[in-house]
C-alpha cells in the first residue's frame, strides 16, 4: 500500500461547488468514491495515469463531477459542481498501482485515503 492524503471538503451550500485533492507517491490509477451513512460505498470517478485512458465516471455524476491530474505533482483532483444535499458523503481516494486502465470496482484498488468529509446544506 501507498500512503494517500487527501485535501479539500468541508462545508458547502447547495448549488456550489467544492474541489476535492488526492496526492500519491507515485504516478498511479487513481478513484473516488464516497459513502454516505447508511450507504454502501459508491464509485464517482476514476483517472488512469495514462493520458490514452478517458476518465471514467459514474453515470449519474456526469456533467457535474470532473477528475483531472497533475502527474508531476501526483496529484488527482475531483471538481463537484452543482452540489446536492445527496452528494453528502465522506469521499476517498484509492490507487491502483499495477494497472493502466480506469476502473469502478473498488476491490482493484490497493491502496486507500483515509477519506474527508463533504457536506451539502439544503
Amino acid at each position: 500500500q501507498v500512503q494517500l492524503v487527501e485535501s479539500g471538503g468541508g462545508l458547502v451550500q447547495g448549488g456550489g461547488s467544492l474541489r476535492l485533492s488526492c496526492t500519491a507517491p507515485g504516478r498511479y490509477v487513481m478513484g473516488w468514491f464516497r459513502q454516505a451513512p447508511g450507504n454502501d460505498r459508491e464509485f464517482v470517478a476514476s483517472i488512469s495515469w495514462w493520458s490514452g485512458a478517458r476518465p471514467l465516471y459514474a453515470d449519474s455524476l456526469k456533467g457535474r463531477f470532473t477528475i483531472s491530474r497533475d502527474n508531476a505533482k501526483n496529484t488527482v483532483y475531483l471538481q463537484m459542481n452543482s452540489l446536492k444535499p445527496e452528494d453528502t458523503a465522506v469521499y476517498s481516494c484509492a490507487a491502483n498501482r499495477r494497472d493502466s486502465g480506469t476502473y469502478a470496482l473498488a476491490a482493484l484498488y490497493d491502496s486507500w485515503g483515509q477519506g474527508i468529509q463533504v457536506t451539502v446544506s439544503s
